[in-house]
């Protein structure tokens, strides 16, 4: 289709003053033809197109290690969002640290998973080339950062899930994976204890901190169920010895969260029959805008390294 001619307007002058238009220094408003400025070929650096890469599909071993993975990965993109935010400068520098030990962990579950799908990716394609429904986090991680109420009480909550899940995973089948729980799991334990002294300090605290914090369980109570989602590939972890099913995570983190809820003064809402999907690469609109700010640099620098 041809495009569309930009037709010509001749500017004109009505009242007792009319005449010609003055005419305007040269070069000031005059279109710019792109040849003038053109680099010549031989001194413009060849830039690869921005590739969107893909894990094998069927492999029930990578899905598994991917959907940890990408919690990791989402979750500390979240938390750097409070980099210069936080209340206090402590915490400024805490919520920093957190986010480097999810970061940390989804980089050696990016490269697991990459070196089980064979292709020779790396963590850095998987982290920055795929496109949105092949993150396969769980939606609770993607959504927005909210307050301070709202991200102490998901990382109580996401701290207390992976943590049953590291330590779980430390008698994993697969030695590479067993030996990432076994340091994954001192950092997670670390993170459900700052959350969980937050939780109980502001649902215990002002009437103000209190409501907060009860609001946020409220926003967030419907999307826990997809933590104990479970399907095929976690069928095939638990048979194959590779990890537990995640429906298994289920009694233990609740016994956990009642209690913690309780100590802090807050009610439980009613259950929710609510299931997202993110982990089955269903996401949220929030997630499109997350990923717009992760892979901001691969594509306007595409194979950039440094």
């Amino acid at each position: 289709m041809n495009s569309p001619t930009t037709p010509t307007i001749t500017p004109e002058v009505s009242g007792p003053s009319a005449g010609p238009l003055p005419s305007r220094p040269a070069g000031l408003g005059q279109p710019v033809n792109p040849a003038d400025q053109a680099v010549p070929s031989g001194d413009r650096p060849s830039a690869p197109a921005f590739s969107v890469v893909r894990l094998g599909a069927g492999r029930h071993d990578v899905r598994y290690v991917l959907r940890i993975g990408d919690a990791c990965l989402i979750l500390a993109q979240r938390l750097g969002e409070w980099s210069g935010h936080a209340p206090i400068l402590e915490e400024d520098i805490a919520m920093s640290n957190l986010a480097l030990d999810l970061l940390g962990q989804a980089r050696a579950l990016l490269t697991h998973a990459a070196a089980l799908d064979g292709q020779g990716l790396d963590e850095d394609q998987l982290a920055f080339l795929r496109e949105e429904r092949d993150y396969l986090n769980p939606v609770l991680v993607e959504l927005p950062r909210g307050d301070f109420a709202f991200t102490q009480l998901r990382n109580a909550a996401v701290s207390s899930w992976l943590l049953l899940l590291w330590q779980r995973l430390e008698a994993s089948r697969d030695a590479e994976l067993a030996a990432i729980a076994a340091k994954a799991v001192k950092e997670a334990a670390y993170h459900q204890r700052h959350a969980a002294d937050w939780v109980v300090r502001l649902g215990d605290g002002t009437p103000e901190s209190s409501a907060r914090m009860q609001a946020a369980l409220a926003q967030l109570w419907p999307y826990f169920n997809e933590l104990f989602d479970a399907d095929e590939a976690d069928a095939a972890a638990e048979a194959s010895g590779l990890g537990p099913s995640w429906a298994a995570l289920r009694e233990p983190w609740t016994a956990f969260l009642s209690g913690l809820l309780a100590e802090a003064g807050l009610s439980l809402p009613p259950p929710s029959r609510f299931l997202s999907q993110g982990r089955r690469g269903v996401h949220s609109e929030h997630m499109g805008h997350l990923l717009a700010t992760l892979q901001h640099l691969q594509r306007a620098y595409p194979g950039g390294r440094w």
